[in-house]
């Protein structure tokens, strides 16, 4: 087998999401520029246009999801980028794009907070933010890349899940991985498939009429067709029926609001990415994401140099959690340390429940990033 010869390119985080949105057949980008994602805005608009796509400037961040969503419902794929503040102000068309099972990939690149915090500082204080920021506390995918090279390919697996679940979806990084400029093989990276979302085709029978939300199984995903065409489509950010009707709390209504979960929980294992470095007889995992889970990496190669037995998980889906494989990194091992950069280790509060009967320990730091020896310290 001939592999393709390396090439390397200095680039950032930031760049390599935006190329990973044009691979994965992105045409729409509306944005608002926000330190630390500004990089996104600016390389999507100098691709887009150049294939004869749309990027353009909204005069903020509320606008900005609001066009993403909009040229969604058109039937193209779409993105936006910000970070914490611009975040706060997209939540409630986050929600609208939930309801409506539109969907649009948000990339939220953290820095300090709270409030305008600090532009300049990374942070993983998002995380929760991000996560339970609906009402009804529905299941927002939410990818987290590690390397540059996982920016590009996480950023097409973001577009995937869109797609094929009509949800919005979230690419959560952060600072460092954003903005710092690394040496990256794009020969080496690795393209996702291209998922287009399933459309109306036209045909419908005297019992399978085709609805805006039609599903017979909760956990189906509904037909799309775009607004604006031969089709009616009826759409609507308050409590709906299938037809898109709006109603309060009659049985479909209430089944289309569960559907909007369940969709989601049924797809939980495909939707789990995560790297192990297991070592036999380990007595500790460490759990990370994002650039700590590099120190991660270079804390565990110390303390196996020093004799401990540690096995490392890195995880690159946040949610839906993935629970299966981390109760398989987490078998026989005494201690599970999770390592993240935020004040009180807000991904360690979900991971409870999932590793009940361990002895859990968290790492956590704000304004600076966490060292290899803070994380060794914790390791049996």
């Amino acid at each position: 087998m001939n592999l393709p010869s390396p090439a390397f390119h200095f680039c950032t985080g930031n760049q390599l999401i935006a190329e990973g949105a044009v691979a994965a057949g992105c045409r729409f980008f509306a944005g608002y520029p926000i330190t630390p994602a500004s990089g996104i805005y600016k390389r999507m608009i100098e691709l887009l246009p150049e294939r004869g796509d749309v990027a353009i400037s909204a005069p903020d961040e509320i606008s900005a999801l609001a066009y993403c969503v909009g040229a969604s419902m058109r039937g193209f794929k779409t993105m936006t980028a910000t970070s914490g503040p611009g975040w706060a102000l997209m939540i409630e068309t986050v929600q609208y794009a939930l309801m409506t099972e539109t969907p649009v990939v948000i990339a939220v690149v953290q820095r300090l907070g709270p409030s305008t915090g600090g532009a300049t500082q990374g942070a993983q204080g998002d995380i929760l933010l991000t996560e339970f920021c609906t009402s009804g506390g529905y299941t927002l995918p939410v990818l987290y890349p590690s390397t540059p090279a996982e920016c590009f390919e996480l950023t097409m697996e973001a577009f995937s899940i869109a797609e094929t679940l009509r949800s919005p979806v979230i690419l959560l990084c952060d600072k460092e991985m954003g903005m710092t400029s690394e040496s990256v093989d794009v020969n080496s990276l690795k393209y996702a498939s291209r998922i287009e979302r399933k459309k109306y085709n036209g045909f419908t029978t005297e019992t399978n009429e085709w609805k805006t939300y039609g599903f017979e199984r909760r956990e189906e995903i509904p037909t799309f067709a775009p607004v604006g065409e031969k089709q009616k489509v009826t759409i609507t950010g308050s409590a709906h029926n299938q037809e898109g009707k709006l109603k309060k709390n009659d049985r479909e209504t209430l089944d289309v609001l569960y559907h909007l979960e369940e969709k989601i929980v049924a797809k939980k294992e495909q939707l789990s990415f995560t790297k192990l470095d297991k070592e036999e007889k380990a007595k500790t995992l460490v759990i990370s994401f994002g650039i700590t889970a590099r120190t991660m990496k270079q804390a565990v190669r110390d303390a196996r140099l020093n004799g401990k037995k540690v096995s490392s998980l890195t995880i690159q889906s946040l949610f839906p959690i993935p629970e299966k494989a981390i109760r398989a990194a987490a078998e026989g091992v005494t201690r599970v340390v999770i390592a993240e950069e935020n004040m009180n280790g807000q991904y360690r509060s979900v991971l409870y429940p999932v590793l009940q009967g361990k002895e859990i320990l968290g790492v956590n730091k704000i304004g600076s990033m966490i060292t290899p020896n803070e994380i060794e310290h914790s390791i049996l």
